[in-house]
């Protein structure tokens, strides 16, 4: 099941939930308003190379520059 992250549209609150569906209706657990926004987030992930030594990223958004 993917995890996804809402804002509430009513009190403001940011949570995460689990959905089984992408037309599943979530609520706010704060306020239990049925009205909320879906986030766009980052996901994590990792790469292991088996040599302790961790794969470049590139969070900055210029992968492309400084390589020859």
């Amino acid at each position: 099941m993917p995890m996804y992250e809402y804002a509430c549209n009513e009190c403001g609150r940011k949570f995460e939930e689990l959905v089984r569906h992408e037309d599943e209706t979530v609520s706010c657990p704060v306020c239990q308003s049925s009205d909320a926004r879906k986030l766009l987030s980052m996901f994590a992930s990792s790469i292991s190379s088996g040599s302790g030594t961790a794969a470049p990223s590139c969070g900055s958004g210029d992968c492309g520059s400084g390589f020859s």
